[in-house]
């Protein structure tokens, strides 16, 4: 049985959480706010079609058995798991949920502690500086991948898919003394507003939240359609203007929220999203994004919406099993945890999970990076390139 106490943060020991990391850390943070843990309790795996379901499950058995005394109260308190889930079905990763030895939480200026089974919380490590990693082409190389864009665009005006998302991969020999937390550090210092996860070895900023369940209300911002922002503040404006009116970034866009909205409708009384996609601003790009909100009709955990959700139009493409065919087919590797749920769950099912993008993931003595984009008809394998390029610079810049 899982015993643990949730207690306000002494006003001494409060600080910002990216300066409270552990070695080796499980963050979720957004914005300053959000929680971080150090060590682990407790491991749930799962592989295969069920797996998230399968985590689900197992997470409500665990809940069961806990005995938890929380005088908070507030969303990340009490009995929580940090989580990431594997992208395809057959992918060799392990989808896993942590409960970490010791969680540290803030939120609307408050924070807490949480102990599990009276573990108290561990001295502060000096931060290491890391020297640059160089990233390099991995499994899929520049040319590669312009060829199975162009194979996408041929199987999508063949009538076989309407969208398809397709990743490259850059790789990274890592040394052993690794220390990620400065990496953590510098993207959510430059990516406030994206949520900052570290679990496991798979790390980023991700700009995109699947789902988050709150008391009976669903959330989530659906992204699809780029551009690289401009240097000159006209030009850049125009860049989102362009954007905003682009027929091909617009139709990619379509399709994400509507397969988003019609995977939600089944768990609520009500869904609805922006009538008209937003440019949203990040540092180095523009992406069309939309909001979308719901109202549960029945107990469903954020595990079982992420379940019903993964993979989105975004990540993968439209209908979804084509789509995921096509990726099978044209990608030379295992996405793993890239594209797949990375976030968090409490005791009530509550909980928020984002779209592992923007990011790596760290395995022994080498770290994989991904990006990818959105492939429709009117789609050139040049310019496809040339946002994976955009949308590696987070975790380029983070590494160097």
């Amino acid at each position: 049985m899982l015993k643990l106490v949730t207690v306000e943060l002494p006003e001494a020991l409060r600080g910002p959480l990216v300066e409270l990391l552990p070695a080796n850390p499980t963050a979720f943070i957004r914005n300053g706010g959000g929680i971080i843990g150090f060590g682990e309790t407790t491991r749930l795996t799962a592989k295969g079609p069920d797996r998230i379901q399968a985590l689900a499950k197992a997470w409500r058995e665990l809940v069961a058995d806990a005995d938890v005394v929380d005088s908070v109260n507030l969303p990340g308190t009490g009995l929580v798991a940090f989580g990431s889930i594997a992208f395809a079905d057959s992918s060799e990763s392990e989808s896993i949920l942590i409960v970490p030895e010791v969680i540290i939480g803030s939120r609307d200026g408050r924070m807490w502690l949480t102990s599990v089974n009276g573990k108290a919380w561990p001295k502060q490590t000096e931060y290491k500086t890391n020297a640059s990693l160089e990233l390099r082409s991995g499994l899929q190389n520049r040319a590669g991948f312009e060829a199975s864009v162009q194979s996408a665009i041929d199987a999508i005006s063949a009538g076989k898919a309407e969208k398809v998302v397709l990743a490259r991969d850059l790789e990274a020999a890592v040394p052993k003394n690794f220390d990620i937390r400065p990496v953590l550090s510098k993207l959510a210092d430059k990516y406030p507003t994206c949520w900052v996860y570290s679990v496991d070895g798979t790390f980023g900023a991700s700009p995109e939240l699947l789902v988050r369940v709150s008391h009976g209300q669903v959330s989530a911002r659906v992204l699809a359609g780029t551009a690289g922002r401009g240097t000159d503040p006209e030009v850049d404006q125009a860049i989102a203007t362009a954007l905003a009116g682009s027929h091909k970034n617009l139709a990619e866009h379509s399709f994400a929220v509507d397969s988003f909205v019609q995977a939600l409708e089944p768990f609520c009384v009500q869904v609805d999203a922006d009538s008209e996609p937003f440019s949203l601003a990040l540092p180095n790009v523009w992406h069309l994004a939309s909001d979308v909100h719901g109202v549960l009709k029945q107990e469903a955990s954020v595990l079982d919406l992420a379940a019903a959700l993964h993979p989105t139009a975004a990540v993968a493409g439209t209908p979804r099993a084509a789509a995921q065919a096509l990726i099978e087919e044209l990608e030379p590797f295992d996405r793993g945890r890239y594209a797949g749920p990375v976030g968090w769950i409490g005791a009530d099912g509550d909980g928020e999970w984002a779209i592992a993008l923007r990011g790596g993931q760290l395995e022994e003595t080498k770290l994989r990076a991904f990006a990818g984009c959105g492939i429709v008809s009117e789609s050139e394998p040049s310019a496809e390139l040339a946002e994976t390029e955009l949308k590696f610079q987070p975790v380029i810049g983070a590494l160097a």
